[in-house]
């Protein structure tokens, strides 16, 4: 079934319309967010169709498919509020032990048959090394990036010979 047909008949609680009117009443104050969201609720009530009411509204019908099913999953309140956000600071890929040993693999000689590491050969070989369960390659790159680590290119390295002798 479409969801354009699965909401069309979406009936908010005689309560709910009461709230939803009373909130978008003169004086009150809330983010466009929270507007729009109440508006979608209000259409959709009216017997709208999922791509009607995103038309009117000018936002996406995936915005309004989700405030429909979060309505219809734990209420008005829940359709109304912001979900959390996964903060980056907050939840690390990697602990501290994981994150070290992936810089000594980047440290290290590069596999056989490689002259250098590429980010998706250190994420590769951290979860064949058993380091991680699974590792994408933007993760190794953030976390070289912070030790300052850049194995894809070539170490400046002196050799004898290789430079001639400055007078």
């Amino acid at each position: 079934m479409e969801d354009s047909q699965r909401f069309k008949g979406l009936k908010l609680s005689k309560a709910d319309r009461m709230e939803l009117r009373r909130r978008s009443g003169a004086g009150q104050k809330f983010t466009a967010r929270v507007w729009r969201r109440m508006q979608t609720l209000l259409m959709l009530d009216r017997g709208m169709t999922l791509r009607a009411t995103a038309a009117a509204l000018g936002t996406y019908g995936r915005e309004v498919s989700r405030v429909a099913r979060r309505y219809l999953a734990k209420g008005l309140e829940h359709a109304l509020s912001e979900e959390p956000r996964p903060n980056a600071r907050t939840q690390r890929k990697l602990d501290s032990s994981q994150q070290a040993a992936l810089v000594a693999l980047a440290c290290g000689p590069p596999p056989q048959g490689r002259s250098r590491w590429t980010l998706r050969l250190l994420a590769a070989q951290a979860v064949r090394r058993g380091v991680v369960d699974s590792l994408g390659y933007e993760t190794v790159r953030v976390v070289l990036a912070e030790h300052k680590l850049k194995p894809w290119r070539e170490k400046n390295v002196v050799r004898a010979g290789a430079q001639r002798p400055v007078h």
